[in-house]
């Protein structure tokens, strides 16, 4: 595709918009204006027709009023950051981009949308400390980023820093961090289950609830009873 400009997306965008797509948005997002109505499936189109989309145009598109249009931003650098030969130089400023606009990337979906994808693979042969500041930032999206990015790190058999950025979280006031962590909880358990259980019977009784509940999910179901038996209510 020629014009990968920003203004070109959008113009692509919306015209898939659709009033009774907005509908649903309006109903699953409740409160949230910022939808125009295009389908998710046509955003990641449109995104994937645009992974070469240079990163000042992708930081348009995140600015932009509709979230479609943000969307498809971090669909954009998500695909492109996980793209089978994207250089170096390209995964650092899709990365750079996602923490420096870290302030447009404010809701869950968003997030889940790029931080395995952009920051977690970045990361995966680097140090991770990034992650610790994250998980410690006053910003709730960003410490959902901090756990959701080691989703990256579980699919190479590496657990460690899941487990111990849901430490950090234990006591966060989030719901939306509750259940990232817990989501990914349950998938390093697919990987290491002992690891899973260790820290259930460690943490479970002072656990959030979402995060409990998220985390045990692919447990028996007299092993699922038992913790939440033991969780805070």
């Amino acid at each position: 595709m020629d014009d990968l400009t920003a203004a070109a997306f959008r113009a692509r965008l919306l015209p898939l918009a659709s009033a009774e797509q907005k509908a649903k948005y309006v109903r699953f997002f409740p409160g949230d204006d910022s939808f125009v109505g295009v389908p998710m499936r046509d955003v990641f189109g449109l995104a994937k027709a645009h992974l070469a989309m240079p990163a000042d145009e992708i930081e348009v598109l995140l600015d932009d009023e509709v979230r479609e249009a943000r969307v498809g931003a971090c669909s954009i650098m998500g695909k492109a950051a996980t793209h089978k030969r994207v250089s170096e130089e390209r995964h650092r400023e899709l990365y750079d981009l996602y923490l420096r606009r870290h302030d447009r990337i404010d809701t869950w979906d968003l997030v889940d949308l790029g931080a395995s994808q952009v920051v977690g693979s970045w990361l995966v042969d680097r140090p991770r400390d990034p992650l610790y500041t994250l998980a410690r930032s006053e910003a709730w999206p960003e410490r959902r980023t901090a756990v959701v990015a080691t989703a990256a790190f579980i699919k190479r058999g590496q657990v460690e820093d899941t487990f111990a950025i849901s430490r950090l979280l234990l006591g966060d006031d989030v719901e939306l961090v509750h259940k990232g962590a817990g989501w990914m909880l349950r998938y390093a358990g697919d990987v290491d289950r002992a690891g899973l259980t260790a820290f259930l019977d460690e943490h479970a009784a002072t656990m959030p609830r979402a995060m409990l509940r998220a985390a045990i999910e692919k447990l028996d179901k007299p092993d699922r009873a038992t913790y939440l038996a033991s969780g805070r209510s």
